[in-house]
């Protein structure tokens, strides 16, 4: 008998008795200080900027209008919340009757959730709340984007909803952040995240195995890090090239070799292995299945790759 991998599925459905499902959502006009020039330009060398692009049905009006931290006006609030109830719409009533979903958390998915004046910020968490069966927010964002008096408001909402705060923490070495064009160091996601756990909120931290120059080693010292810093939630990601990107460049030019899928098997399930019983499992693999990916190809069929992470999890009693 394998011993089932804690999921946040297994998580939720233990708080909530119910099947919970996250809704993802793209605002337009969000973006990321390593996209805008702030701190960086270009983005991450793995980042193909048009992949984020917002699934708006009918609202289409917000290219060429971004948002960040020193912005003073929001001319397009209403359309940005419209957005958001039509995608939560549409995605829910699918999960509701595709998956047998029951409650849900909005995701905050793409770009950089937190980079945008706190008015708009409560606008669009207050909204997402109000919507029928939202037990909770999941905002996915960047360690150097988040103000105190965000977390201080996520805080208060934390304590009648469920509120998860997830960063990309990658890598635990500079020298890898560098490489990718992070935009900050470790440093700064550790000291994001222990604050983000002192406002007693539920962290998510996401790791990509594959990294420039990265040992095995190194994956793992990251994964342990990651878990020592009392994340409540992981995402393992295989680091996979893409069109349009710096990294499909360094690919091309013979300079980078993605991660085989025998050395990522094994490092995840090592890194789970390693991993307290308390951290929740939300993702174990990642890949895109269109004409845009370069790299490696077995990142192509998750059905595959799951099918293939629970042959090598069964050798050591698990099962996802």
């Amino acid at each position: 008998m394998n011993n089932q991998v804690y999921t946040f599925g297994i998580y939720l459905h233990r708080k909530f008795g119910a099947k919970v499902h996250k809704v993802g959502i793209n605002i337009s006009g969000f973006t990321c200080p390593n996209i805008d020039g702030t701190v960086a330009k270009g983005g991450c060398t793995f980042c193909e900027n048009d992949s984020f692009s917002a699934s708006t049905d009918r609202v289409q009006e917000l290219k060429g209008f971004y948002l960040n931290l020193q912005s003073t006006t929001n001319p397009y609030l209403e359309k940005q919340l419209l957005q958001l109830e039509q995608q939560f719409s549409a995605i829910s009533a699918r999960q509701r009757r595709e998956y047998g979903a029951q409650k849900f958390l909005v995701y905050f998915q793409s770009f950089t959730n937190t980079y945008a004046p706190f008015e708009t910020l409560k606008a669009l968490y207050d909204k997402a709340l109000t919507f029928d069966d939202v037990v909770g927010l999941s905002i996915g964002t960047r360690s150097d984007c988040l103000e105190d008096k965000t977390l201080a408001y996520l805080a208060e909402l934390s304590k009648t909803k469920e509120i998860w705060i997830e960063f990309g923490i990658q890598s635990i070495y500079d020298e890898t952040l560098l490489k990718i064009n992070r935009g900050h160091d470790s440093a700064n996601v550790q000291e994001a995240i222990k604050k983000a756990k002192s406002y007693g909120l539920n962290v998510c931290g996401h790791l990509i195995f594959g990294l420039p120059d990265e040992t095995q080693e190194m994956m793992l010292k990251t994964a342990q890090a990651a878990y020592d810093l009392g994340i409540d939630s992981v995402k393992y990601h295989p680091l996979y090239v893409v069109k349009k990107t710096a990294l499909a460049n360094e690919y091309l030019r013979g300079d980078f070799t993605p991660i085989s899928e025998a050395l990522y098997l094994d490092t995840l399930t090592k890194a789970l292995l390693m991993k307290p019983e308390n951290v929740s499992v939300q993702r174990v693999t990642a890949g895109i299945n269109d004409a845009s990916l370069l790299a490696p190809q077995w990142c192509s069929d998750k059905n595959r790759q799951i099918k293939n992470i629970n042959s090598e999890l069964k050798k050591h009693g698990l099962k996802y």
